[in-house]
């Protein structure tokens, strides 16, 4: 079985672009997404980490870390940095590991022989101050990720355990909410306001202020 929602992240050391690091000690309490990508010098690869760097003041607003791996070496990233930088017209100054004996890899299930070879897929970790895993994706080394939608995933987790409140489909930020099924439409009306009832188990409010 591998890593579930709600397990703790396993705890690694590994060499980065930003030196050796400890996992739980870089991310120090914060929030962070952990995400591998198949090799350096790929032009999916090259596209994905350019959007996270872009995104960054983004991940400082959600207290939140990126951090990206793959197989090759940490020569190999600095290397392929400027790429990513000139492209994407960016600069990438959030850590990638280098494991090249795959530990961390295995450690996290991100190697699936089936896709054509032993190199990391395309998955991601979100994972909260706690050290808790809260989410995770994995897409297949072809199709490229939506970091906006890692995001509003963050803003999600971070909403939810702020209000007791649950996301509809397709939700934004700043959209309604809904009621979860243990709370009454009487104690949401006193605790949120205005209850937009559609169903008995199907209801809407305003999202709670932070």
């Amino acid at each position: 079985m591998g890593l579930q929602l709600g397990d703790i992240a396993p705890d690694f050391t590994a060499d980065s672009t930003a030196g050796e690091i400890g996992f739980r000690a870089w991310k120090a309490g914060s929030w962070a997404v952990l995400f591998s990508h198949p090799a350096d010098f790929t032009p999916v690869c090259t596209t994905e980490l350019g959007r996270v760097a872009q995104l960054k003041a983004e991940w400082a607003a959600r207290d939140t870390k990126p951090i990206a791996l793959s197989v090759d070496s940490v020569a190999d990233h600095k290397n392929w940095i400027p790429d990513i930088d000139q492209v994407n017209e960016t600069t990438v100054d959030y850590p990638i590991i280098a494991d090249p004996d795959k530990k961390v890899a295995e450690l996290y299930g991100m190697i699936h022989p089936n896709e054509g070879d032993t190199s990391s897929v395309r998955s991601v970790f979100i994972i909260d101050p706690a050290d808790k895993i809260r989410l995770t994706l994995t897409y297949p080394k072809s199709v490229g990720r939506n970091f906006d939608e890692i995001l509003r995933a963050v803003d999600a987790l971070q909403l939810t355990d702020r209000a007791a409140v649950s996301t509809p489909v397709d939700w934004r930020n700043g959209d309604r909410v809904i009621v979860p099924p243990t709370v009454s439409t009487e104690d949401a009306k006193a605790k949120f306001g205005d209850v937009d009832e559609v169903k008995p188990y199907l209801r809407y409010v305003a999202q709670p202020e932070a």
